[in-house]
């Protein structure tokens, strides 16, 4: 079915025979869903590039306006079965109503589960007892009567992933699931009209409850993984203060600035485009780019980027780059081509589903006809036999050898402070040789800690009447160090933006700020953050500061080279406060590394063979952590690097670094023995079932059984 639809204008850019499309996709359920939209678009005449972000459902399509138009490209994704939005009404939308849809199945179905439960437990105890038919045949109604209208209600998500599947001559684990669903709805409406003793509504009932705790799961996931976007959104300034030539100030779409214009930048706003400072003088926020968590002072001819923070004094900014062509923009398309990277992994789960899935239909169907080509039996025997080997290799245990392992690995994770964000994060984990880290707020702490013993009495109270006034970190830092020390009143005091605060004691001007401000210019720089006081008369004071190591960091870092992995330092930070840190942890360190530096660093060690765990904190740090084979990110971090890190990590500690990498191997290991068991149990009983030496109850049982050792076997998880 085509759908019209109108795009807005914020989600296609366009220049000259070029244009670019941006667009939320649902229905796609696997990587080869992504792979058949990318192939047709590609085939698609005027189309350059096609990629599917399977990880946040996202569409990035590169074309020429002149031979196809964005509708039409969004109409050709919708007659593969799926439905693809514009972006800013297809993403969260889509996904609210995809959540609410789910959480609403899952509850039907746990109530029809439990109560159906309720009445079968009854007739299984009836059928040893003396229990009449009468009385079975009421309840078996009861059963069907609360069981039918929930798995029809609660088996959408499967019917519908289904039918667009088969709609389109594809087959995905949805189809099984339903054919699963169907047929034993089916069967168990024609044994209870037959009045037989078997009706099995509740293995119906309960099989749709487990498979939605795992499509819930997976939803959750890949929701979290989506927050990356509207984090990176959030640095993204929609309006700007443009300056004409008659020095008119025009609020306008910062997405229509061009390069050549002057716009004004107020103390608390973030920056709207890239650009440099033309007059001003201001501290900033780069932490975009450098990672470092301290401001940076600027003035005239510095250059700044679009979503950096500007902390004290107002700027006027000549652009020479907006909206598409920002470093902010740049770090995002890095971001979306490095999680696209990693949304082709394929976990060892999905490579076995891949070949599970059609054998299962072959079996089910070559029973069905068997028995009525070599057998004497009627075909609703035949049928219940062909339901039997689907009930019996329905991938209940497959299909929870993997979530309900990472569902105890998550539990002893979260007890030690680790938060797991991605649902094949402890498979990639469980790969990892190399670990990079980030140095500020990763290997160290993320505050600023005062170096030395403290001043005079006389000039930490006018450091302190002078620090309480900032809002610049340094200056935060020393007021929250000396708390309740004594206080002094200085009159007339003032911000001076990108150098500091000056006051007055009634007898002389006192000033806390940079080294030139208070006119320092004979004393060597150690690489050490400083804030100066000039006392109004006398030697001026120096405090310094540093971002003292985690009080773990040796030891976890001892602890990874312990299990033989490689470790080093790649941070965006000067060489001088970068270097002391590897060579005092004996680890090889990279400093003055851009976004795009990491990347390219990341990028030379996966083609080295390498399985990279990256763990950083910093919104430089984000690329890297969506284009790592897997990465780690403390609590601590900018919003934008915990939504693209598969991993967070609370408190002040690093050990959950290498605990995390320890849990993820033996998970590995038991999902491997799960699905091992999963298969084996498969080879046992299949047969049996095709030869219909197993009743569906029977079929029912045995694949509760395989679950449950399932279940067992990932409890010893929680001994880790």
């Amino acid at each position: 079915m085509n759908i019209a639809l109108k795009i807005p204008d914020a989600e296609i850019t366009s220049e000259k025979n070029r244009a670019h499309l941006d667009a939320a996709v649902d229905g796609m359920t696997c990587v080869s869903c992504a792979r058949r939209i990318e192939r047709m678009l590609a085939a698609s005449l005027g189309v350059s590039a096609a990629q599917v972000n399977l990880t946040n459902r996202r569409l990035s399509v590169d074309y020429d306006p002149g031979a196809i138009d964005g509708p039409s490209l969004l109409a050709k994704v919708n007659e593969l079965g799926f439905r693809a939005t514009p972006l800013s009404e297809g993403l969260s939308e889509s996904a609210k109503r995809e959540s609410r849809a789910l959480i609403r199945a899952l509850g039907v179905a746990g109530f029809a589960a439990g109560n159906v439960m309720v009445y079968s437990v009854a007739v299984w105890a009836g059928l040893a007892q003396d229990m009449g038919p009468v009385t079975r045949a009421v309840m078996q109604w009861i059963a069907a009567a609360i069981a039918l209208p929930a798995v029809a209600y609660a088996g959408q998500p499967f019917f519908q992933g289904a039918w667009r599947a088969l709609s389109h001559w594809r087959i995905n684990m949805d189809v099984p699931i339903a054919l699963a669903l169907i047929l034993t709805c089916i069967s168990s409406v024609i044994e209870l009209l037959r009045g037989a003793p078997h009706v099995y509504f509740d293995g119906a009932a309960t099989l749709t409850f487990i498979l939605l705790i795992g499509r819930v799961m997976d939803f959750n996931a890949r929701a979290r993984a989506r927050m990356g976007a509207e984090a990176l959104a959030a640095l993204q300034v929609l309006t700007a203060t443009r300056i004409d030539a008659d020095g008119t100030l025009v609020n306008v779409p910062s997405r229509s600035l061009i390069a050549g214009q002057l716009v004004k930048v107020r103390a608390g706003e973030r920056v709207p485009a890239d650009g440099i400072v033309e007059d001003g003088r201001s501290d900033v926020d780069m932490s975009l780019v450098s990672g470092e968590s301290v401001p940076e002072s600027i003035s005239a001819g510095a250059r700044i980027f679009a979503g950096t923070l500007n902390l004290t004094g107002p700027l006027n900014i000549r652009v020479n780059a907006a909206g598409p062509d920002t470093l902010l923009a740049e770090i995002g398309r890095l971001m979306d081509n490095a999680a696209q990277g990693r949304s082709t992994f394929v976990t060892f789960a999905d490579k076995a589903i891949s070949i599970y899935a059609p054998m299962v239909h072959i079996l089910a169907a070559a029973t069905f006809f068997g028995w009525l080509w070599l057998g004497d039996v009627v075909w609703q025997q035949a049928l219940i036999n062909a339901v039997t080997v689907l009930i019996i290799t329905c991938p209940c245990a497959l299909g929870l050898a993997v979530p309900i392992t990472h569902v105890v690995a998550a539990g002893r994770l979260f007890a030690a402070g680790v938060l797991l964000k991605s649902g094949d994060a402890l498979e990639r984990l469980a790969s990892v040789d190399w670990v990079v880290m980030d140095k500020t707020g990763t290997l160290t702490q993320s505050h600023p800690a005062l170096v030395g013993d403290a001043a005079a009495p006389n000039h930490l109270a006018l450091t302190l009447a002078l620090a309480r006034e900032s809002n610049h970190p340094l200056a935060r830092a020393l007021a929250a160090t000396y708390a309740g020390q004594m206080q002094i009143t200085l009159s007339d005091i003032t911000e001076h933006p990108g150098q500091g605060m000056s006051g007055h004691d009634g007898a002389r001007i006192i000033r806390l700020g940079n080294r030139k401000f208070v006119g320092v210019d004979d004393v060597a720089n150690d690489g050490l953050a400083e804030i100066w006081l000039d006392p109004g008369g006398g030697q001026p004071v120096r405090f310094a500061f540093e971002t003292p190591l985690r009080t773990d960091a040796a030891q976890c870092i001892q602890a990874l080279k312990k299990d033989g992995l490689g470790v080093e330092i790649l941070s965006g930070d000067r060489q001088v406060a970068v270097l002391p840190v590897g060579a005092q942890l004996g680890i090889p360190a990279t400093a003055e590394a851009n976004p795009s530096d990491k990347l390219k660093w990341l990028n030379r060690l996966r083609d080295q063979g390498h399985h990279v765990l990256m763990v950083g904190d910093g919104l430089n740090d984000a690329p890297a952590l969506a284009a790592a084979h897997v990465s780690m990110a403390p609590a601590s971090a900018a919003d934008i690097s915990q939504s693209a890190a598969d991993v967070v990590f609370r408190g002040d500690m690093l050990m959950p670094v290498a605990r995390t990498l320890h849990i993820a191997r033996f998970c590995e290991s038991v999902v491997r023995q799960n699905i091992y068991i999963s298969l084996a149990y498969n080879i046992v009983a299949v047969p049996l079932a095709i030869m219909g030496q197993v009743t569906p109850l029977i079929a029912a049982v045995a694949m509760s059984v395989s679950s449950l050792t399932v279940v067992l076997n990932a409890l010893r998880l929680k001994r880790a």
